[in-house]
């Protein structure tokens, strides 16, 4: 995970506004963090996201994280609590635009966590640098995010770059694959992670083909795959195809290794597949489980077990409230304090390069055995 330290300590921290330094930033010193002089009443954090719909189970781990960060901030500053405004865009990009208008009209609203997703991030990202509203993303990991220019966006895991070269390394290394076949889906995630795929694997590459978010028929890309004779195969997508397509390749004889990345990387994966069909895949995540610690009390406030991205979630909205209790009340000073944060969260060592990409990320293999995603011993792919 990158650290050993624990979350009660970093609660502490965060409520102290010490949690991480910000190099170069022109916060104020931490001596008059948390003294209330520059508290502004009303003072909210947006998330915007999917909370309902096929994404929406990513989402609420999202939000679940935001809300616990809030929890422990406000008890330490309850004569100025920061409150959570959700936005659902069900990690559709069109529902998003409009809902990034609003944002950016709510002058109440001093940051973002999300978007959640890489199509919306993408979408709205132009929005929300014209209004200089700061922003990190626990989960969009399309790399052309971050090359469009924006300088308020900003995101605390490891780009589909990354994972795609890990998820190659995997395939050759560990699995020892001689044949892959290679599926995207038509988000900008799903087609951006499985290049990446292919690039690593190169000849391994026995055969490719596109699906569609919510699609529910297979059979061609069934019959592709079998007649490509590949022992294994990767899927760039989320969890609702991911589970349908791997119950249909079972369904139709496949008997290879079924890899997804972190957009399958959920529990919802093997109910849509079904627990035979799901039994041995391998999904990926550039995010480790959650610490013990953090898990409990994570299932104490939100009533339900850490999920992925929630430690991300909790990372990001920490860093956005560490930078308020040092007095950076500006859009302007807030995203300088972001821009030069750098220690270790509950997700991993945090510091941003110049582009707003995280530096250091560790990628990570959960496999689904007995019926179940073990989420809880992932091997970190070296």
């Amino acid at each position: 995970m990158g650290t050993k330290q624990t979350i009660r300590s970093l609660a502490a921290l965060a409520a102290a506004g010490l949690a991480l330094t910000a190099c170069g930033s022109t916060s104020s010193s931490s001596s008059a963090a948390g003294s209330g002089s520059d508290c502004t009443a009303g003072q909210k954090i947006a998330f915007l996201g999917a909370t309902t719909g096929d994404a929406g189970a990513l989402g609420l781990n999202m939000v679940g994280g935001i809300k616990l960060a809030l929890d422990d901030y406000n008890k330490a500053h309850s004569d100025c609590t920061i409150a959570l405004k959700i936005y659902d865009s069900q990690g559709n990009p069109e529902k998003a635009t409009p809902l990034a208008t609003q944002i950016v009209g709510d002058d109440s609203i001093v940051a973002l966590v999300g978007p959640g997703f890489s199509g919306e991030s993408l979408a709205t990202g132009k929005t929300f640098n014209a209004a200089g509203l700061p922003s990190i993303s626990p989960s969009a990991t399309n790399v052309t995010i971050t090359q469009q220019g924006w300088t308020t966006w900003h995101r605390v895991i490891g780009n589909d770059s990354a994972q795609g070269a890990a998820v190659a390394k995997y395939l050759q290394n560990t699995a020892k694959a001689k044949k892959v076949f290679v599926v995207a889906d038509d988000s900008d995630y799903g087609k951006g992670l499985a290049s990446y795929v292919k690039d690593g694997l190169g000849s391994l590459v026995t055969g490719t083909d596109n699906v569609a978010t919510g699609q529910t028929d297979f059979s061609a890309t069934v019959t592709a795959v079998k007649a490509s004779g590949a022992d294994a195969m990767f899927y760039g997508g989320y969890y609702p195809e991911a589970g349908l397509l791997a119950k249909q390749l079972r369904q139709g004889g496949y008997t290879g290794l079924f890899m997804s990345g972190d957009g399958s990387e959920d529990p919802a994966f093997v109910a849509a597949a079904g627990a035979q069909a799901a039994n041995g895949a391998i999904l990926t995540a550039p995010a480790g489980p959650a610490p013990a610690d953090f898990n409990a009390k994570y299932k104490a406030l939100i009533g339900s077990p850490a999920g992925l991205y929630s430690t991300q979630s909790f990372d990001a909205t920490n860093i956005i409230l560490a930078g308020l209790d040092a007095g950076n009340t500006s859009h302007a000073d807030l995203n300088t304090f972001i821009g030069g944060y750098t220690g270790d969260g509950v997700s991993g060592p945090i510091a941003f390069d110049s582009k707003g990409d995280i530096k250091q990320s560790t990628i990570f293999a959960y496999k689904v055995a007995g019926g179940k995603l073990d989420t809880a011993n992932p091997t970190p792919i070296k």
